[in-house]
């Protein structure tokens, strides 16, 4: 058996406390926070950090401790990667240390780049920046192609007399309407680019915006041939450092990472280019923490949420939309999100519980507009909606208020996406239960899957057929109903 060989930082990462309600930290011992933002999290009702808050706010701070231009001692700051369950506050470890460190800022450049998936989390990343933007001069900019091009190209950069000046200190985008900026937005510059963040990085590695990421780095390291002044800064890619590369100083461009489920794929980290990186991450075995690495179980390869209760109902494919009726309707759960495979089922299935009746449901998928899915997703925050009906488009970092219960009514196919889904609930310490509808002939499969994941915990719940009997009629009426409907 050939044993994998890991880099060094990935062998030894920095660990981080799983237990989010036994580990908060009073928001003033951390330290160098500035005064200012440290009032903001009160007034936001923050007075403690979550632990994965905790070690990375300081750890960004202090790569930027000599201002922006220069990292610790002339050397270029270490890129950092966070691999921390869902749920357990990823944005704002970034989002505070980047608002101080450009607080002092003069110019308006674009210093700060956060890209991520979907429109969802770039809304809900950029709503957070806002907060703590609020009031400092800095500029954040929203790009996801929600508004028309050219209104983006206005809110991005002005043309004067004296050339293009950008509008914006911090953008954040997802990948595709970014490539079109930096390709089609005169003016548009990451040369000054300090901090580029990569929310759900596995999942940008994985999909086809590894370009995106390789166009950002283009970018950022493009010489700017017009104008003369800047030549003093002028940044060229790092290469060896010698005596003619460290006399002209450079901004650096530092590169952090997050994830729920970072790959541990040396290949696929390796096409990131990241320089000496450091690993934050609470993915571990408690058991043998201190004992020695020969004894790590090295099966752990996820975190879930602490609060989560896992259980799997065997089934067959006719009684599925039953039991999810039996669980709304007998067994009284309320605020549901429910996960199915494609957007036509989703689709079928709310039409389906809609003929039923008696049960307040929605689907939220890219069928909807954007305005139509926030309003839906406000309206399941507020109750009024027990049953969200959705596909894996939302499972992403989406952060619902107040989820019970999660059903897989199509049961993942791959270990993340379970992961992703059922991280929906049991957020920020809290408890919540996930429930997987899998039938028999992939019963095998999937406890399999969790098994070598190293995920053990995952309780059998049958359900008797004489339990679903009552429904059946009632049922089929709601069937024929869909029947009329679809066609």
């Amino acid at each position: 058996q050939v044993q994998p060989f890991l880099p060094q930082w990935l062998a030894e990462p920095r660990r981080v406390q799983k237990r989010i309600r036994d580990h908060l930290c009073p928001v003033t011992d951390v330290p160098g926070i500035h005064p200012r933002l440290l009032r903001k999290l009160q007034i936001n009702g923050i007075d403690s950090f979550f632990p994965v808050q905790a070690e990375v706010i300081p750890a960004i701070l202090q790569s930027a401790a000599r201002g922006y231009l220069l990292a610790r001692g002339g050397y270029r700051p270490k890129d950092i990667c966070v691999s921390a369950p869902t749920g357990s506050g990823k944005t704002l470890s970034f989002v505070i240390p980047i608002v101080q460190v450009l607080l002092d800022r003069v110019v308006c450049h674009v210093r700060a780049l956060v890209v991520l998936p979907t429109k969802e989390l770039a809304q809900q990343v950029s709503k957070v920046f806002n907060v703590y933007t609020d009031g400092t001069g800095l500029k954040v900019v929203l790009i996801t192609g929600q508004k028309s091009f050219a209104k983006e190209q206005e809110m991005l950069v002005q043309k004067k007399v004296t050339g293009y000046c950008s509008l914006a200190d911090i953008v954040v985008a997802t990948p595709g309407r970014l490539t079109d900026h930096i390709n089609q937005t005169p003016g548009f510059s990451l040369t000054q680019l300090r901090f580029l963040i990569v929310d759900e990085a596995d999942r940008m590695i994985d999909d086809m915006h590894q370009n995106c990421l390789n166009q950002i780095v283009k970018a950022a390291f493009q010489g700017e041939n017009h104008s003369g002044s800047n030549m003093l800064f002028q940044r060229t890619k790092p290469g060896p450092l010698t005596a003619a590369s460290s006399c002209s100083p450079q901004i650096p461009l530092q590169k952090l990472l997050f994830s729920a489920t970072l790959t541990q794929d040396p290949e696929k980290l390796q096409q990131l280019d990241l320089f000496q990186p450091r690993l934050f991450t609470s993915v571990y075995s408690e058991k043998n923490r201190d004992g020695p690495e020969a004894e790590q179980d090295t099966n752990k390869k996820y975190t879930l949420p602490e609060g989560l209760s896992q259980c799997y109902v065997p089934c067959d494919l006719n009684s599925k939309p039953l039991l999810l009726l039996y669980f709304m309707l007998k067994m009284k759960f309320t605020r549901v999100l429910c996960f199915t495979n494609s957007r036509e089922a989703s689709h079928r299935l709310f039409l389906l519980v809609q003929a039923f009746g008696g049960v307040t449901v929605a689907e939220f998928s890219s069928r909807l507009t954007p305005n139509e899915r926030k309003r839906t997703m406000k309206e399941f925050e507020q109750g009024k909606i027990q049953l969200l009906i959705s596909t894996d488009a939302t499972a992403r970092g989406i952060d619902v208020k107040g989820v019970n219960y999660v059903i897989n009514y199509d049961a993942p196919q791959f270990i993340r996406t379970y992961i992703h889904r059922v991280g929906r609930t049991a957020r920020a310490g809290e408890a919540g239960v996930a429930f997987s509808l899998v039938l028999r002939i992939q019963e095998r499969r999937f406890l399999r899957m969790l098994r070598d994941a190293g995920i053990q915990d995952i309780k059998k719940h049958p359900v008797k057929g004489n339990s679903l009997k009552p429904l059946v009629q009632q049922y089929e009426g709601a069937l024929c109903k869909l029947e009329k409907t679809v066609k």
